[in-house]
């Protein structure tokens, strides 16, 4: 078999909402097995919050016998999580903190550096003080010729959809004036969104992953207007981030034939 090319890949889904039944993880089983039956070794699999739906217990049990993978994976929460319960289900601590749930993974040439923009009994989201100095040191403590991804669940931009464009991620200049500081962070990864997009943020790629669970119409999709913006019927999608060796990031997007 030919040798795949000398590129970074990693993949996102999001929003996979477990809830306790057999959608959702029928769902994002489909996705994952897929990722798990590709022939090369992704560099890292980000799941990019709303892991729970209603953040009890019972639903990170679920979520934590689903979200297995035989790639590096790291999970941050969403609007719909709750983070002692998260860090508790997911994370395994015993005596799990309220703080923010702030990982970084750092790969073979990359870091990918996760931020928690959830906001405690919310569904609208903010960079805490405390992340955003979390960020500062990490991107401050990688050498300027390794790219940094920085992802996160809310989207810090609108993105003319109403219903998420209410409750996206605010006081987004703090993290706007940050990115300026470090040349090195490439783009930004993060969901909440349900629906595959890409835009600018603070001069930078924003990529947004699509929904598992669900896809949002936009608003010249909904029939009878903006309360029916709930999409059962199409499948999940995955995206794929690559970073070729001239530093270049592009995105594929990949939809996923859930099984019955």
């Amino acid at each position: 078999m030919e040798e795949p090319p000398s590129v970074i890949v990693i993949a996102q889904l999001s929003d996979v909402h477990f809830d306790g039944g057999p959608r959702s993880a029928e769902r994002t089983r489909a996705v994952l097995e897929y990722l798990d039956a590709l022939p090369y070794d992704l560099d890292a699999v980000l799941v990019s919050g709303d892991i729970a739906d209603n953040g009890t217990p019972a639903e990170y049990e679920q979520a934590r016998a689903h979200l297995v993978s035989r790639h590096p994976m790291v999970v941050c929460p969403g609007n719909h999580d709750e983070r002692t319960a998260f860090r508790r289900g997911l994370l395994g601590e015993a005596e799990p903190s309220a703080g923010p749930v702030d990982q970084v993974l750092r790969g073979e040439g990359f870091v990918l550096a996760v931020c928690d923009s959830s906001v405690p009994g919310e569904h609208h989201g903010r960079l805490e003080d405390s992340t955003l100095e979390w960020l500062d040191g990490v991107l401050a403590g990688t050498p300027h010729e390794v790219p940094v991804l920085v992802a996160f669940h809310h989207p810090p931009v609108e993105l003319h959809t109403p219903y998420v464009d209410d409750i996206r991620q605010f006081g987004e200049e703090r993290l706007a004036a940050l990115a300026g500081r470090h040349p090195h962070l490439r783009a930004f990864l993060c969901g909440h969104a349900h629906t595959a997009a890409a835009t600018t943020f603070a001069g930078l790629p924003l990529l947004v992953a699509p929904g598992v669970t669900s896809t949002l119409r936009l608003p010249w999709e909904a029939p009878s207007g903006p309360d029916e913006h709930v999409h059962l019927d199409e499948p999940p999608a995955v995206a794929f981030h690559v970073l070729g060796e001239d530093g270049r990031l592009t995105t594929h997007y990949r939809v996923v034939v859930a099984r019955r």
